[in-house]
């Protein structure tokens, strides 16, 4: 009898290690759901800063997030997808209302983002390294349908209840996605009448744990 009740304590005593064996490993893997954070992107306070060039000056502006999400791990982001309408495009360096919208109504034409056909662009990461001072993301990068690869350094604050990502500013060949108008990659007759290829490009993205 006394072997029969040892044998029972000794399987119940192995089933409670085997327990609490799986919990640590689950803690030390990242697995355990108090150490993740995912969330909405907010779309009211999370913007987009593009500016573009030319001989004779710039012009800059902002756009809107369609939708977007991001995850983070111990404090490390981990991945994201972000939606961009290009619908809420906007100019803030011209004074004059009138000539501001001028400026996007072209933009929007099909001779730079033909918004009317591609109403969004879409960014999804595919990898983050942690660096000395700060992230480098590398992500898709998807304008007028042609996606290709870009990368941009970064940085990821955490609050309780708020996650924000923020990039540097970086730069985005426009040419790369077939928006043609005054770009030297495909006209050769413009002189000083060219915009340039390179675009920057600066955000913040807030979202809620």
């Amino acid at each position: 009898m006394k072997k029969i009740i040892f044998t029972i304590a000794l399987v119940s005593f192995a089933l409670v290690s085997f327990t609490n064996l799986e919990a640590q490993q689950e803690i030390a893997t990242g697995e355990a759901v108090a150490v993740f954070a995912a969330g909405d992107v907010d779309l009211t306070t999370s913007v987009l800063n593009w500016k573009g060039f030319k001989p004779s000056g710039s012009h800059e502006g902002t756009v809107g997030l369609k939708s977007g999400n991001m995850e983070v791990l111990d404090g490390v982001l981990q991945s994201g997808s972000f939606v961009v309408d290009l619908t809420s495009m906007k100019n803030t360096d011209i004074k004059s209302e009138k000539y501001g919208q001028k400026l996007i109504d072209h933009l929007s034409s099909s001779d730079f983002f033909d918004v009317e056909k591609f109403p969004t662009a879409s960014f999804v990461i595919t990898t983050v390294t942690v660096q000395e001072k700060g992230l480098l993301v590398v992500g898709d990068l998807t304008i007028k349908g042609v996606t290709k690869s870009v990368s941009f350094p970064a940085s990821l604050t955490e609050t309780a209840n708020e996650i924000t990502f923020t990039s540097e500013v970086f730069t985005v060949n426009r040419a790369d996605f077939n928006v043609r108008y005054g770009s030297k990659s495909f006209f050769s007759n413009l002189k000083n009448k060219f915009i340039n290829d390179l675009m920057e490009f600066h955000f913040v993205v807030n979202a809620a744990k």
